[in-house]
């Protein structure tokens, strides 16, 4: 596989909250700030600047870059604490999310992923993860078992076939998803319904805009 097809890691829980979210960010390039996403970018800002330390016999790499060639994956790894252990150092992942544990499970399946990246570039088992949330300033331990880890494997077939398609999925309005969404004014889920892409969309309100402009005939 190409290294230009490989799938980035954030596309795994984009397609997991929503698919549409997937296809406009990953397909269609696009993309909307909002308070909760610039938020989460400031979370993020630490851990973004490549650097590593040793603490209290834990060494810890931030920005770390993954890749797994045969899953066709990649992206970067918020942190990757390298734990002392009997065989030696041990990998754990540890991914930050601006807000608080979610009860779908787009997040673990996005740190599973990184974990399966760790195993197959350093040749080793990992057996768990953490997800740090920025309201509650907690750690929620991520066990990678057998069922999270076909979930991912799932999920990131489910992601390459969506966006292998080129494809945008109908709108679906679900207030509790919907309006969280950054992308919401681009979307448009209540208008849009079944009707598919948010370019075409767009283009339709350009050349409204440019009819209501035109001067009327015989004037």
């Amino acid at each position: 596989m190409e290294t230009d097809d490989f799938i980035p890691l954030s596309a795994l829980q984009h397609y997991l909250y929503c698919p549409r979210q997937c296809a406009l960010i990953h397909v269609e390039q696009l993309w909307a700030e909002s308070r909760h996403t610039a938020e989460g970018r400031v979370l993020h800002e630490r851990a973004d600047k490549p650097r590593g330390e040793r603490r209290r016999g834990v060494r810890t790499s931030t920005a770390m870059p993954l890749t797994h060639a045969g899953l066709g994956i990649t992206g970067i790894a918020d942190v990757v604490e390298f734990q002392e252990g009997p065989d030696g150092e041990q990998a754990f992942p540890v991914e930050y999310k601006r807000g608080r544990p979610k009860a779908h499970r787009a997040d673990e399946v996005q740190l599973c992923a990184q974990a399966l990246c760790l195993e197959a570039m350093l040749g080793q088992s990992i057996a768990e993860g953490a997800l740090f949330y920025g309201e509650t300033r907690r750690r929620m331990s991520v066990v990678f078992d057998d069922g999270l880890r076909q979930l991912t494997r799932d999920t990131i077939e489910s992601t390459r076939t969506m966006l292998t398609s080129g494809t945008t999925p109908s709108a679906q309005y679900s207030a509790k998803l919907c309006d969280a969404c950054s992308l919401i004014d681009l979307c448009q889920p209540k208008l849009l319904g079944r009707k598919g892409s948010v370019n075409a969309w767009l283009a339709q309100q350009l050349k409204d805009e440019n009819e209501e402009g035109m001067p009327c005939a015989g004037n």
